[in-house]
């Protein structure tokens, strides 16, 4: 088992613009190192040069590399420790997700100008379904130049896209096309290239996964395609082994779904150093709180249960959970409730990670609000949606929950004690 036909890659002509693309009506569109190209583009001194966005703390991790600087083995979630060992004269920058969450929204509306079948799968990449484009635009091959070239003309961004009969196949195309390519599957030639590709390339398959696969000799998807069922069932058990059969044969049903509904909302933040002191840990959750507050009601969403994840200094990771009376999408219940949670876990070590996430969610207008026993019909709710208002025209520095928050309980410790 085990072939050395070449791969193929954006430039191969039994995949390129020009390939039949009957019955293939979905494209796999990739922002290209994205991050790392949003900030090029705000600072064009550094095109062509070596960036890195991500932590730049001595725990950092890198979350996108431009191509000069994967040049020099950089990739992400690599540390950045790591990462500047590579590559140390590379540009390392702080992530500014404000800017990303824009230039992802201005890609997604070039998207939905062309299909509403649009499926984002993160800030930088989705799945169309161009099928009902095509009287309108054309074939799909030229609904992704099309999309390409708005892409780079108006917003100054590369993306790279795969077009293909399936969802899988169309997402290993626009891999294959990177950086800045295109790449067409046609039906016919399914087969002939998903076939070569290590097993690891398929969906589902980790490291683990792989590692047991190839000790059975199965190198290349197209090993797998040919493997007896009832050893692979013996050796990934009987769910797994069907699916990676049927994606091994080109097989995969799933249609895109527009409507993607987040199951939880959080945020976490990995401490430089190992940290004891619980006002560092206080004012660390008051933040991951605010975040996740200020994303639901962005959403329109609101959670049940409320989450708490801490990893201590010797990397034991320890959960704990509320789930509330009334759903919620208020900073300061959300940090109550996370608070309470830490102190009752007392966890007695160090601690290099805290985390806060909101669970359970649910549109917010279909949720019936309770107002608390003895609580004003106006308060925290209100309190923070003019702070998000505020925020959004002056800037997140100038007020938040979390600075009400604050004040809050700078104001309960001054108040002087009653008699």
């Amino acid at each position: 088992m085990g072939r050395s036909q070449s791969l193929p890659r954006g430039g191969d002509p039994r995949f390129g613009p020009d390939a039949d693309d009957t019955d293939c009506p979905i494209l796999h569109v990739d922002m290209d190192a994205f991050f790392a190209s949003v900030e090029v583009r705000s600072r064009p001194e550094l095109r062509g040069r070596p960036v890195v966005v991500g932590g730049v703390g001595p725990r950092g991790v890198v979350s996108s590399a431009s191509y000069p600087a994967r040049r020099y083995g950089v990739r992400s979630a690599m540390p950045t420790a790591r990462a500047r060992s590579l590559c140390p004269h590379a540009v390392f920058l702080p992530p500014d997700f404000p800017a990303y969450s824009a230039a992802s929204r201005a890609v997604m509306r070039i998207f939905r100008d062309v299909t509403p079948l649009v499926e984002p799968l993160s800030l930088d990449e989705a799945f169309l379904d161009v099928a009902g484009a095509r009287r309108l635009f054309g074939r799909p091959a030229e609904i992704a130049r099309l999309i390409r070239a708005r892409v780079a003309e108006e917003q100054g961004l590369t993306c790279s896209v795969g077009v293909a009969p399936t969802k899988f196949v169309a997402k290993l195309g626009s891999t294959r096309a990177k950086p800045d390519g295109m790449l067409v599957v046609p039906t016919a030639r399914v087969l002939e290239f998903l076939h070569p590709l290590p097993v690891d390339a398929l969906w589902g398959v980790g490291e683990r996964s792989a590692a047991t696969l190839r000790r059975l000799g199965l190198a290349t998807i197209g090993d797998l395609a040919e493997a007896p069922a009832g050893m692979l069932r013996r050796a990934m058990g009987e769910a797994a082994a069907a699916h990676l059969r049927e994606l091994a044969h080109g097989r995969d049903p799933r249609r895109v779904s527009p409507e993607q509904v987040e199951k939880s909302i959080g945020a976490e933040v990995t401490f430089d150093t190992d940290v004891g002191d619980p006002r560092q840990v206080r004012r660390a959750l008051l933040a991951l709180a605010e975040k996740a507050g200020g994303r639901l009601r962005r959403a329109g969403q609101v959670g049940r249960t409320v989450a708490l994840k801490v990893r201590l200094a010797d990397f034991t990771l320890v959960g704990r959970s509320r789930t509330l009376d009334v759903p919620t999408d208020v900073t300061r219940e959300i940090f109550d409730t996370v608070w309470a949670l830490y102190t009752a876990l007392d966890p007695g070590q160090l601690v290099r990670l805290v985390g806060v996430r909101v669970e359970g969610l649910s549109a917010a207008e279909a949720t019936p609000r309770q107002l608390a026993l003895g609580a004003p019909e106006h308060g925290w709710r209100e309190a923070e949606a003019a702070a998000d208002a505020a925020a959004a025209r002056f800037g997140r520095s100038v007020i938040g929950p979390a600075s009400l928050l604050e004040g809050r309980d700078r104001r309960q410790r001054e108040k002087p004690s009653q008699p």
